[in-house]
């Protein structure tokens, strides 16, 4: 049977997260109804990313199989208007072998997070920037991240539910810029722990306010403790922008 290859733009307010789930609509839901209603069948898919409620996306990788042979340009069409009413997109279909798993071939994911730094709240982009009106030193934050870069046990700064069998990640990158009136950290590592990118962002963000010092931050990460971590940054800044893969 045919794998594709399919990358994703989404708009995550309307819906719980990428996965399936008994409490609301998801993209994954969404996609699946696509598709069903492209093939008849019922037709699972697999993500790179199980992205949480309200957190968007511009290059999410996902999987599925279908009977038919479809010309990746075709199939990415015929989805796309079975999406016309939803807040997803495909941008892109290619056909792929049948070993290639979207979440277990990964070999890299980026992610995004943008903070509104201004006195007046977002109208345009509401619901897809954290708006942060007190002012943040974008280069003190950039600074205190660097102690972050590299494998540690990332206990302070994962979800209390995370479910990954080890807290132990390497971080490949972690910048923090600002342009304009957006902060932007750009986040790179092979996988992460749940709502570490939002940690992140939000124990940063107490950098940038002048509320903790770069040593701060390293005491969080050595303590290995949740409760000695920031503030969960809202979902509504965060994007996964890319996900790696070895070469075809």
């Amino acid at each position: 049977m045919p794998r594709y290859r399919l990358t994703l733009e989404y708009d995550g307010r309307p819906y719980v997260g990428w996965q399936r789930q008994e409490n609301g609509y998801s993209v994954q839901e969404a996609l699946e109804r696509a598709a069903f209603g492209l093939t008849g069948r019922a037709t699972p898919t697999v993500a790179a990313g199980r992205t949480d409620s309200g957190v968007h996306a511009t290059g999410q990788v996902c999987h599925l199989d279908i009977e038919r042979d479809f010309a990746p340009d075709r199939l990415r069409a015929a989805l796309n208007a079975y999406l016309k009413d939803e807040s997803v997109v495909v941008l892109q279909a290619a056909r792929a072998g049948e070993d290639f798993n979207a979440r277990f071939s990964a070999t890299g994911r980026a992610y995004l997070y943008r903070i509104l730094n201004r006195r007046a709240q977002p109208t345009l982009d509401k619901g897809r920037v954290w708006w942060h009106p007190r002012t943040l030193d974008a280069d003190a934050m950039h600074e205190a991240a660097r102690v972050l870069l590299g494998t540690h046990d990332f206990s302070s700064f994962r979800a209390t539910e995370c479910q990954a069998a080890s807290p132990v990640k390497t971080l490949d990158r972690l910048d923090v810029v600002r342009v304009g009136d957006e902060v932007q950290m750009i986040v790179e590592a092979r996988s992460f722990l749940h709502h570490q990118v939002r940690n992140f962002a939000g124990s940063l963000a107490l950098v940038g306010c002048g509320k903790w010092s770069a040593g701060d931050l390293q005491q969080a990460l050595e303590a290995r403790d949740r409760r000695l971590g920031g503030p969960t940054a809202p979902p509504d800044g965060l994007y996964l922008t890319r996900v790696e893969y070895p070469p075809a």
